[in-house]
C-alpha cells in the first residue's frame, strides 16, 4: 500500500510537471473513456520510474479517473447544489478505504452521519466523522462548520471487529456494548476535564480536593493570564487523555480527544504556546495518529503540522537545544521527539513522491534511534537499585547509556522535586490563608482571589486593590450563601458606621451596597471620603431590589448527591490517566518507531536502487 502511494504521488508530479490533463482528449474521449495515448503515456512513465508498465498504467488510469469524477462533481455541483464528499472509511472495511458521498450543504451533522451509516454499512451511533481536523458536530448544518464541495471526511468506528465475526449475536451485542462504553468514557473525559479546570478557576484547598496545575520544565507552578488558564487546562488534560488513549493503541478515541486539544489550544496566545513544548508535542501525536489510523491522506495539513512542531521546539528549547540543556543539564530524552518528527517528516515525503526528502529525514530517525537504543540489561540493573522501568530509561537517555550516571542523575531529580514540590505546597498553602484573611474581611473567595492573581500574592497589595476598586466585592462566588442579604440595613448597623463619623444617609447606602457588610461599608467609605464612589451609587439602588434568596432555591438534594457520584467517576477517571512522572511524555521503548523506520527505508533503498540503475 505504501509503495502504491509512492508511486501515485511520483506520477502525479510528472503530470503535473508535463502540464498534462488527463481529462481531456487525448487521454479521454468525448464519452469520458480511456483513450488511447494513456499507454503511450505509462510507457514513458514506466521506463522512467523502472516500474511495470502494467501496474503504472493501473495507477494512472485510477489518476484519470478521480480527474474525470471531481470535474463531473464540480459540473454536478455548480447546476444542482448538491456537493461531494470524499469518505474515508476504517482499515478493516473490505471495500475501497476512499469512496464519494453526494449530499447538500444545508443537512445537519447528524443527517450526515446517519447517511454514511446507511451507505457504508455501520451503525449510526457508534461512529464518529472528521471532517477538517474537527468532529463533525451533530446539531449543526455543514455550512455552519465550514464543510466545502469535495471536502474530505475520515470515519472513526468506536467499535473493531471482522465481518465474519459480526455474524454471531453474542459478540454483535458485546461489540455494541463497548462501543456504548467508549462513547461514555469520551463524554466523561469532558466533563472530568470541565470539573478540573473549573476548580483551578475557584479556590480549592489542595490538600483534599484534586485540580489541575501547569508546571513549566522545572516542575514549578506557571502563572497564567486568567483568560487563557482555562482553554490551556482543558487543551493539556484533553492532550493527556488523547496520550493515555494512544499507549493503550486505541487510535479511535485518541483522535477526537487531540483534536479537541488543539481546538483549545489555539484559543491560547502565541506567547504562551512557546514556554512550553506541549504543543508541539500535540502536532506529532495527531499526525501520528491519523498515519496509525492508516488515513494520513485525510490530513491535508501534515507538513504544515509537522513545520509548526519543528518550530515550536526551536522557540522553546532555543537553537541548538541550548536553552533546554541551560534548564535540565542535557537534552538526551527530548530527542525522542525529534526522532519522532524526523520519522513522520519521511513518511509524509515518501507519500508525497519525493524519495530523496523521504531518506534524508528517514536516515536521521535512523541514526537518532541507535543514539537512543537503550540495552535492556542496563535497565534491569538500575530497577535492581530501585529505580522504575521509566526512570531508568528516562535516565539512561539523558546520561548517554552510563549506569552510574543515570542512577546518580535519578536520585538527584527526585531530591530537586521533592524540594519543588515542597515549596509549591508551601506557596499554596500561604495562598490560602491569604483567600482566608481576605474572606474575613467580608470578600468574596472570588474576589480575594483576583486581588491576589494581581498583587503577585502579596496580601497587602491585594486588599489595597480591593479597597481602590470596591466593584471587585461584585466578584462573587457561586455557593448559594453568596446570594443572602438583607432587604434593607439595620438601625443598628446604620448607627455603628455614623458612630465612625459617617454621614447616616452614605451609611445606609454603604450598607445597602454591601448587603449589611459593616466592614466593608466602613472600608469603602473611609477610602473615599466618606461617599460611595458613582460606579456604586447606582448599585446601592439596585441591591434594595434584589429579590430574597427563594427557599426552593436549596432543593434538590436527592439528585444532588447522584450528580457528585458522576462527577467523581468522571474526575477519577481522568486523573488515573495523567501520569505521575511528569516527562512520560519523553518516554517510550521506540519498539513502534524501530519497525516503522526499518519499513520505510526498505522502501527508499528501492528507489535509490532503481535510480542508480538509471
Amino acid at each position: 500500500m505504501a509503495q502504491k502511494k509512492y508511486l501515485q504521488a511520483k506520477l502525479t508530479q510528472f503530470l503535473r510537471e508535463d502540464r498534462i490533463q488527463l481529462w481531456k482528449p487525448p487521454y479521454t474521449d468525448e464519452n469520458k473513456k480511456v483513450g488511447l495515448a494513456l499507454k503511450d503515456l505509462a510507457k514513458k512513465y514506466s521506463d522512467k520510474l523502472e516500474c511495470c508498465e502494467n501496474e503504472v498504467e493501473k495507477i494512472i488510469e485510477e489518476i484519470r479517473c478521480k480527474a474525470v469524477e471531481r470535474g463531473t462533481g464540480n459540473e454536478h455541483y455548480k447546476a444542482t447544489g448538491i456537493a461531494t464528499i470524499e469518505v474515508f472509511l476504517p482499515p478493516r472495511v473490505k471495500k475501497d478505504r476512499k469512496n464519494l458521498l453526494e449530499t447538500r450543504l444545508h443537512v445537519t451533522g447528524r443527517e450526515l452521519r446517519s447517511k454514511i451509516a446507511e451507505t457504508f454499512g455501520f451503525q449510526e451511533n457508534y461512529i464518529k466523522i472528521v471532517i477538517n481536523k474537527k468532529q463533525l458536530q451533530l446539531g449543526k448544518t455543514l455550512e455552519e462548520q465550514g464543510v466545502t464541495h469535495n471536502v474530505k471526511a475520515m470515519v472513526l468506528e468506536l467499535k473493531q471487529s471482522e465481518e465474519d465475526v459480526r455474524k454471531n449475536s453474542q459478540v454483535e451485542e458485546e461489540e455494541q456494548n463497548e462501543a456504548k462504553l467508549k462513547e461514555k468514557r469520551i463524554q466523561r473525559t469532558k466533563r472530568g476535564l470541565e470539573i478540573l479546570a473549573e476548580r483551578a478557576e475557584m479556590v480549592v484547598d489542595p490538600e483534599t480536593t484534586p485540580y489541575l496545575d501547569i508546571a513549566n520544565q522545572t516542575g514549578r507552578s506557571i502563572r497564567i493570564p486568567p483568560s487563557e488558564r482555562k482553554a490551556l487546562m482543558l487543551a493539556m488534560g484533553y492532550h493527556e487523555k488523547g496520550r493515555a488513549f494512544l499507549k493503550r493503541k486505541e487510535y479511535g478515541i485518541a483522535l477526537p480527544c487531540l483534536l479537541d486539544a488543539d481546538k483549545y489550544f489555539c484559543e491560547c496566545c502565541r506567547e504562551l504556546l512557546d514556554t512550553v513544548d506541549n504543543y508541539a508535542v500535540l502536532q506529532l501525536d495527531i499526525v501520528w495518529c491519523y498515519f496509525r489510523l492508516g488515513q494520513l491522506e485525510c490530513l491535508d495539513d501534515a507538513e504544515k503540522k509537522l513545520n509548526m512542531a519543528q518550530k515550536c521546539f526551536k522557540n522553546c528549547y532555543g537553537e541548538n537545544h541550548q536553552r533546554l540543556v541551560h534548564i535540565k543539564g542535557n537534552c538526551g530524552k527530548e530527542k525522542v521527539l525529534f526522532l519522532r518528527l524526523y520519522l513522520l517528516q519521511g513518511i509524509r515525503n515518501y507519500h508525497s513522491g519525493n524519495g530523496e526528502e523521504a531518506y534524508e529525514y528517514l536516515n536521521k530517525a535512523c541514526q537518532l534511534f541507535k543514539e537512543l537504543y537503550i540495552d535492556p540489561s542496563k535497565v534491569h540493573s538500575l530497577m535492581q537499585l530501585g529505580f522504575s522501568a521509566q526512570e531508568a530509561r528516562l535516565g539512561l537517555r539523558a546520561c548517554d547509556g552510563n549506569v552510574a550516571h543515570a542512577a546518580a542523575h535519578v536520585t538527584s531529580r527526585r531530591e530537586k522535586l521533592d524540594q519543588i514540590r515542597k515549596e509549591e505546597k508551601e506557596k499554596k498553602r500561604r495562598r490560602l490563608e491569604n483567600i482566608n484573611c481576605l474572606k474575613g474581611m467580608g470578600y468574596s473567595a472570588r474576589a480575594a482571589k483576583q486581588a491576589l492573581h494581581q498583587a503577585s500574592g502579596n496580601l497587602e497589595e491585594a486588599l489595597q486593590i480591593l479597597l481602590s476598586h470596591p466593584q471587585m466585592w461584585w466578584l462573587n462566588d457561586s455557593g448559594p450563601e453568596t446570594n443572602s442579604h438583607q432587604e434593607s440595613p439595620s438601625r443598628e448597623t446604620i448607627d455603628q458606621l455614623v458612630y465612625m463619623g459617617f454621614d447616616a444617609a452614605a451609611a445606609e447606602a454603604a450598607l445597602r451596597v454591601f448587603r449589611g457588610n459593616v466592614q466593608l461599608a466602613a472600608q469603602t467609605l473611609a477610602h473615599n471620603g466618606g461617599s460611595l464612589p458613582p460606579d456604586l451609587q447606582l448599585s446601592a439602588e439596585d441591591s434594595s431590589a434584589t429579590p430574597p434568596t427563594s427557599p426552593s432555591d436549596s432543593a434538590g438534594t436527592s439528585s444532588a448527591s447522584t450528580d457528585e457520584d458522576m462527577e467523581t467517576e468522571a474526575v477519577n477517571e481522568i486523573l488515573e490517566d495523567i501520569p505521575e512522572h511528569e516527562e512520560d511524555y519523553l518516554d517510550s521503548t521506540l519498539e513502534d518507531e524501530e519497525i516503522i523506520i526499518a519499513e520505510y527505508l526498505s522502501y527508499v533503498e528501492n528507489i535509490k536502487s532503481a535510480t542508480k540503475r538509471n
